[in-house]
């Protein structure tokens, strides 16, 4: 028996490689079984992590625990071959890359076939036989490992209807198999805009997170920049717009240390610039290089040029950052990004102009809109600055982002 340090250890680490490598392992094994049985790939990967919790609450963290977990999967997949023979029903085909005759001793699931399972996985589930929703879910569940509560607060939307749209996606996905070795460069273009978002959707909930107490999740962030980062080394998904998300996660990955310090969460302008990551920066700033070369404009080279003009000091900033802005409501119009407008707006032409702006959007259901009118209105109406500041603590589900709030009510009520 282990000590009780290791039997803690490993207790503590399991949901994080729960979390990092249960999607991929589930899209290895998709690869071998295909995507008609992703079930009996998510059974296997569910068991694996099964095992190393009885295992690793006996014995202690073993010396390489992704290891340890690969070779666990690999021996439930070959007991699975050995005892099926492939020929349950519930099978509509031989797997197109491993055949029954396969020399387990010789196979691994390395680093590439992983890799490579996870990019073909992306595109597969991103198939047009579902809705672009429903594509982003699946992509969210199996290539990320978002719980049906994670996809339902991304989702602005409930958990029941998320199990309903992944039960309808799965079951169609089981009439397909084309991977992307198997589509032409005009089929893999038009899925890629939802991996695309899926991926983007991915980094928000890890960068603002809202799904638990933590100001940040690191590990989520972390995530969809790996994914982001496969399309760009990848020849068939290196576009422009691929680099232009990857400039954007770098840009804003830079400044983790900087907006919480002793889990407080540390507003942009108070934020300590010695504190930002500068190879993230220069990182990002290569990247949308790359993405501007083409000629091209999407969401994510605007909002990528937004969050680069941030770490400026020029004084015409705000006014580069409003016009960005201006043409990014016109690319792509959102709410988020018309309320995050307003507060360019308030420091190129005043607050008065900007509260007027950001009160057309009535988003009077969203916490954010709550706490940019608090911040407008405190400098000439305490009163109105209070109600919306309070509103926002009561929308807000982050115990992190609801004692900012509460500091900015202490305040004003001074």
């Amino acid at each position: 028996m282990k000590s009780d340090k290791n039997f803690s250890s490993g207790d503590e680490l399991l949901p994080h490689f729960f979390r990092t490598e249960y999607s991929k392992m589930t899209a290895a094994l998709c690869r071998l079984f295909g995507i008609q049985n992703i079930d009996l790939a998510e059974d296997i990967a569910s068991e694996t992590f099964l095992k190393a919790t009885e295992v690793w609450s006996m014995n202690g963290l073993p010396e390489n625990p992704v290891a340890w977990l690969y070779v666990v999967a690999k021996n439930k997949t070959k007991d699975y071959f050995k005892t099926n023979k492939f020929v349950d029903a519930d099978f509509k085909r031989q797997p197109e890359n491993l055949s029954s005759e396969v020399d387990w001793s010789e196979f691994e699931f390395s680093e590439r076939f992983i890799e490579d399972s996870q990019l073909e996985m992306i595109f597969r589930v991103c198939s047009p036989i579902n809705s672009a929703e429903s594509q982003i879910c699946l992509v969210l569940q199996t290539l990320c490992g978002f719980s049906i509560d994670e996809i339902a607060n991304a989702f602005l939307t409930n958990r029941e209807t998320i199990k309903k749209r992944l039960y309808r996606a799965k079951e169609n996905l089981r009439s397909q198999s084309k991977g992307i070795y198997s589509l032409d460069a005009s089929e893999i273009s038009g899925r890629l805009d939802n991996v695309l978002t899926s991926i983007y959707l991915l980094f928000n909930e890890g960068y603002f997170s809202t799904s638990t107490n933590d100001l940040i999740r690191k590990e989520l962030c972390v995530e969809a920049m790996r994914l982001a980062y496969f399309l760009t080394e990848n020849p068939i998904t290196n576009t422009s717009k691929a680099n232009a998300l990857l400039a954007l996660l770098c840009f804003q990955s830079s400044r983790f240390d900087a907006r919480q310090k002793s889990g407080e969460a540390i507003l942009f302008d108070e934020q300590n610039r010695d504190d930002w990551e500068q190879e993230l920066i220069d990182r990002g700033n290569r990247y949308l290089t790359i993405a501007c070369s083409s000629g091209e404009i999407s969401k994510y080279h605007l909002e990528a040029g937004i969050a680069y003009c941030h770490f400026s000091t020029a004084d015409d900033k705000w006014e580069n950052i409003l016009q960005l802005y201006n043409q990014l409501l016109i690319v792509e119009y959102s709410p988020v990004a018309a309320l995050n407008r307003t507060f360019a707006l308030s420091k190129v032409l005043g607050n008065a102009q900007a509260i007027t702006e950001a009160e057309k959007l009535k988003l009077t259901s969203n916490r954010y809109y709550h706490s940019l009118l608090g911040y407008l209105y405190s400098p000439t109406d305490k009163s109105k600055a209070i109600e919306h500041f309070q509103l926002a603590i009561n929308l807000s589900k982050s115990k992190t982002e609801k004692a900012q709030l509460q500091k900015h009510l202490t305040r004003l009520k001074l």
